[in-house]
């Protein structure tokens, strides 16, 4: 228990240099954009490589995989029908939005320090950030466009099923996420790996993909103003950050122990992984589709901050 404890105050530390470093502005008004990119397109995809081509497909595919779908899909389903209810006058692309708050994880940002410092292994997120990338985005972006009309300013009709579809695939096949994760499906299953000299040279920038995430979230947390008056949604903001929150776990440890049979420290990462906090992926398909932007920031906001101490509660339970 020490060593998780331990590994979350190394998160908190580096999460506060970012917030420092934002606070005083000692790297420009666009360093979060920068750290952010330079980890998403460089660092991580190498970070996803190496982790993937390493560990086995069973690691990778096998039940952690499995428990991120059914745990995303079941809360997504349970956050619509809630959100029906609640604020039946939202538009569909609102109630969409809420209900991706409340499944869509931060899988890249914080999944992959958790991993590494909490559960010890960052193989742990590897399964999640596959699902994600892989099945869940193309499956949003595909009821979006459907529910939105493509973008609601700018095109009315809605695409065909078929293009949508097309469309979807090809925006997650050129992710650079995507890309790192197949090649290293493709180098695990073949058994292959590079020449020494390129390898240490991919796993040295893999290095600094953790760092880079935890200063970007911290310096994202500077001038954050969740659940503004003026801005209303507050009651679905709620509803969203307590099923991410509470449902989404319990999903998780619904599935993982009593249908996969997981215990010990495969329960715990299983549990840990779903109680990460809302994807910043909501907000940006917020921001492109234009609608459900303040749930989606808000939700973000609101179990960023609470996310952590709630998976500190669920590592005691579970320990």
């Amino acid at each position: 228990m020490a060593a998780v404890f331990s590994g979350f105050i190394v998160i908190w530390l580096i999460i506060g240099a970012g917030f420092l470093i934002g606070r005083f502005g000692l790297l420009g008004a666009e360093s979060r954009v920068v750290l952010s990119r330079v980890a998403f397109f460089v660092a991580s995809p190498c970070l996803l490589f190496t982790t993937v081509a390493d560990a086995s497909l069973h690691e990778v595919l096998g039940p952690q995989f499995l428990i991120a779908a059914l745990g995303a899909f079941a809360t997504l389903i349970v956050g619509l029908l809630l959100n029906r209810l609640i604020a039946a006058r939202r538009t569909g692309g609102e109630r969409m939005i809420g209900g991706m708050s409340s499944s869509l994880v931060n899988s890249a940002n914080l999944g992959f320090p958790i991993a590494a410092y909490v559960l010890g292994d960052v193989a742990f997120a590897a399964p999640i950030v596959m699902f994600q990338l892989a099945l869940y985005t193309p499956v949003y972006v595909i009821a979006m466009d459907w529910l939105t009309g493509g973008q609601s300013s700018r095109a009315r009709v809605r695409p065909a099923p078929r293009t949508a579809v097309l469309r979807s695939i090809g925006q997650s096949l050129m992710n650079p996420m995507i890309i790192g994760a197949i090649l290293g499906v493709v180098f695990s299953w073949q058994d292959w790996s590079f020449p020494g000299p390129v390898r240490e040279s991919i796993e040295t920038v893999a290095g600094a993909s953790i760092p880079l995430m935890l200063l970007s979230f911290g310096l994202s947390l500077v001038g954050s103003r969740p659940l503004d008056k003026k801005a209303g949604r507050r009651r679905d903001v709620a509803l969203s950050s307590l099923l991410k929150l509470v449902l989404h776990p319990t999903l998780a440890w619904v599935f993982a122990h009593l249908v996969f049979g997981l215990d010990g420290h495969d329960l715990l990462a299983a549990v840990v992984m779903a109680s990460l906090p809302s994807a910043q992926n909501v907000l940006v398909s917020a921001i492109r589709y234009e609608t459900g932007e303040v749930i989606a920031r808000d939700t973000v906001l609101v179990t960023t901050v609470l996310a952590i101490p709630a998976m500190i509660g669920v590592s005691a339970l579970l320990m």
